[in-house]
């Protein structure tokens, strides 16, 4: 889900040679960590060379019981896990608890299925080839780079890490400057369970260190964050022919229809848009509510969002903003949305005081607002209402991100799911689509393009290998210049009663 390691307000020291986490509510230290240099992120791609041969030719099952070894340590070890995420990035307690659940739920798929799914298998040969066995299998790729983000520092990444490390790769992984120590503990608790090889790295930093990971020679590249950001690594990576997978969040709509649960959907709406601070780039950030459920809609939303609080407690409703330059984007969009004739029925420009945002509501927000048309990253809602759910998934599918989208009717859910132009659609629910393995998660447009998690997110770090293998001759015979004059117009009458109807 979203954000990147791109620059970075942690505290550098010794001359930009180590660097400090912070927490951001309280502005301590957590840990420090080194600045990896372009060279040793070449180093550390070297290495995962040998590692990646070691870690292929351990086969499926090899490498599930290895995965599987490593799911159960993350378990035994979840509330140490869980006060580092939280100490990083300042989430609640049951945020992280969420988050890491989903890790090992993932985890746990991508080790499970990833010989069903990427296994050799035959395949049919057609009218031309009827003389051959086909098949087809999924091979590693090699060395798998991974730039993750701070605002899901555990579940985002490994959507890439544990299924290209169940597909058979090696992976270096960079994590953002501000929760780098997640990026250790995963790295950390891997290399327990494989002490062999360094089959997963970890190399710390800043930008730099992402675009010289960029640049080492890794067989693909996945990134999450922003569009801006993931078009220089698209850039970088372009030098070299080296593939990318990217998620560039989005500026996600919910459609409350004229039949939907309207309790259910204000419900949804304000977790959605307010879970993790509003840190969540598949998170509710704009709602179209038909006119017909309207007023109800919005008394609803203003009573749930009204009784919610951020702090730094481990019970708090949610947390602080974890970078604090992203306090400046949500003020800034909450006031121009107030200039353009929007109206707060909860909170306001107030509730803006770095580190924390309360919850904002706004209403009646023109279309061309910052509000409406950028991602805003914070515990704020636009809800606009429309004469019915068809102008709603207009209005949905106006701008160039696509990334996911829910939608709440009794009658018509499935339907205008389909309607809509985005990767990922929760039918009278929100985000239930990333809590699902098996399901693809990613988008298109400006939220970028391939997909993690599911089978298409294993065979993004693949490549297909497909092989003929003759069995016997035939007399017609048409893939050789021995083949008479006769075979070609055979051929060509076959084709005519077979496929010709």
């Amino acid at each position: 889900m979203t954000r990147t390691a791109a620059a970075s307000t942690a505290r550098p020291d010794d001359e930009q040679q180590r660097f400090a986490s912070l927490d951001p509510r309280t502005g301590e230290v957590v840990g420090h960590h080194p600045v990896r240099t372009e060279a040793e992120v070449v180093e550390a791609v070297r290495r995962a060379r040998s590692a990646a041969a070691f870690w292929a030719e351990l086969g499926f099952d090899g490498r599930r019981a290895r995965l599987d070894a490593w799911r159960r340590l993350l378990v035994r070890r979840l509330a140490e896990f869980q006060s580092l995420v939280c100490a990083e990035t300042g989430k609640s307690a049951d945020d992280a608890r969420i988050e890491l659940g989903l890790v090992v739920d993932h985890l746990r798929w991508a080790a499970k299925q990833a010989a069903k799914v990427l296994g050799r298998r035959k395949v049919a040969s057609g009218l031309l080839m009827h003389n051959h066995a086909a098949t087809l299998e999924y091979r590693p790729l090699g060395v798998v780079g991974v730039i993750g983000p701070w605002n899901y520092p555990a579940f985002t990444p490994m959507g890439s890490i544990a299924y290209a490390l169940a597909a058979g790769n090696a992976v270096v992984f960079k994590p953002s400057e501000h929760t780098p120590g997640v990026g250790e503990f995963l790295a950390g608790t891997f290399a327990e369970v494989v002490p062999e090889f360094p089959v997963l790295q970890v190399v710390t930093g800043f930008g730099e260190t992402g675009a010289a990971l960029c640049r080492a020679g890794v067989d693909k590249l996945a990134f999450t964050g922003s569009t801006p950001t993931g078009k220089r690594v698209m850039a970088a990576c372009a030098e070299s022919l080296t593939p990318v997978l990217v998620e560039c969040g989005g500026k996600d709509p919910l459609i409350v229809a004229e039949d939907a649960d309207v309790r259910a959907a204000a419900e949804a709406a304000v977790w959605g848009g307010m879970f993790n601070s509003g840190q969540t780039c598949a998170g509710v950030e704009r709602v179209y509510v038909a006119e017909a459920v309207a007023d109800e809609f919005i008394a609803l939303v203003t009573e749930k969002a009204r009784a919610l609080r951020p702090g730094g407690e481990p019970d708090a409703d949610f947390g602080p903003i974890t970078m604090p330059r992203q306090v400046e984007v949500i003020g800034a969009h909450v006031a121009d949305a107030l200039e353009r004739g929007g109206r707060a029925v909860v909170g306001g420009l107030e509730s803006v005081r770095p580190p924390y945002v309360e919850p904002v509501v706004l209403v009646d927000v023109p279309e061309d607002a910052a509000a409406v048309t950028e991602e805003t990253f914070g515990p704020t809602l636009v809800v606009n209402r429309v004469a019915d759910a068809d102008e709603a998934v207009r209005r949905a599918n106006a701008l160039r991100y696509g990334l996911g989208a829910a939608v709440f009717s009794r009658h018509r859910g499935e339907e205008l799911a389909g309607r809509l132009r985005c990767g990922m659609v929760a039918v009278n629910s929100v985000l239930a689509f990333a809590s699902v393995p098996a399901l693809p998660f990613g988008g298109v447009g400006d939220s970028g393009f391939g997909r993690i998690h599911g089978a298409d997110g294993l065979r993004e770090f693949t490549y297909a290998h497909a092989v003929t293998r003759k069995r016997f001759g035939t007399l017609l015979d048409p893939m050789t210049y021995d083949r008479g004059p006769r075979t070609v117009r055979h051929v060509l009458r076959l084709i005519r009663v077979l496929y010709g109807r």
